[in-house]
């Protein structure tokens, strides 16, 4: 891979882009083969071309793009070296997210790190809290890089371990604490679903200071005006992740066109929600 021209530091450039698209829309690329439009090869050629495709007719709404890393292992050797191209080419103010979900210590961490920071150059990653701090640790060790940690993640199972109890709040409450207190000034943000309104919102008042990653509006039906509330904390701003909503709005000739339109639609409802946010 070349290495990507940045001017800023990730965070910087997402309160830049934030400031001048007005809305906190994070374009979700999660190319599932069975889900291309009509024509496309389901291998590693047909979601990196839908991939691209959806960029090039959503970026310019968004200020954010995660990629689902696993739709791209999934095809060993070519999907990695497609997600390779297509995070070369993204355009360099986007803040690129690489969902990858890791969570270990020790060399693993660091090897995960360096493949994902070093080698990917993502402004930012997904993590898991099960191993403590020394899962988080390593990728901060990358300067002004961003890490979300999942605390109410959107999937219908979630609460069968988040919501679970202890010293009288539930899992996923004392993980946001403890990232909001081990970690304050912006660069520790927090994966929390809109699937649950009310525990979304319970959390933004728990913790005001770090940015969210809120995925769940769209296809899983999750509330965009609480979505777009909640999203930006008191030390880093938010995102709303949309992907299916967007990407598959059209599986005929029209995909593109569709897709570009799905975007410009969420920006501008983003926008009326009072989404226009210098921090």
């Amino acid at each position: 891979m070349q290495p990507i021209s940045v001017d800023a530091s990730p965070l910087i450039r997402l309160r830049a882009r934030l400031a001048r698209l007005g809305a906190p829309l994070c374009l979700g690329i999660d190319p599932h083969p069975d889900a291309l439009p009509e024509g496309f090869p389901a291998d590693a050629q047909g979601i990196e071309r839908f991939a691209r495709g959806i960029v090039e007719v959503a970026g310019e709404h968004a200020v954010a793009v995660k990629i689902n890393v696993a739709f791209f292992e999934a095809f060993g050797s070519s999907g990695i070296a497609a997600l390779e191209r297509v995070r070369s080419d993204l355009p360099a103010d986007l803040f690129v997210i690489l969902d990858a979900k890791r969570g270990d210590i020790g060399p693993t961490a660091e090897r995960y790190a360096a493949a994902l920071f070093g080698h990917l150059q993502a402004d930012a990653v997904t993590l898991s809290p099960y191993l403590g701090e020394d899962a988080i640790e390593p990728f901060l060790a990358y300067p002004d890089r961003v890490v979300y940690v999942l605390a109410r993640t959107s999937n219908p199972s979630a609460g069968e371990i988040q919501d679970l109890t202890t010293d009288g709040n539930t899992l996923h409450e004392h993980v946001a604490r403890w990232v909001a207190d081990r970690w304050p000034g912006g660069r520790v943000g927090l994966v929390v679903g809109a699937t649950r309104t009310d525990e979304l919102r319970r959390l933004r008042e728990l913790v005001p200071g770090p940015g969210f990653l809120i995925p769940g509006v769209g296809a899983q039906g999750g509330e965009l005006d609480a979505a777009v509330a909640c999203c930006h904390g008191a030390d880093a701003p938010g995102v709303v992740n949309v992907s299916r909503a967007i990407a598959n709005a059209s599986s005929s000739d029209n995909w593109q066109e569709a897709a570009g339109a799905a975007a410009a639609s969420l920006r501008a409802r983003m926008q009326e929600l009072g989404a226009t946010l210098d921090r």
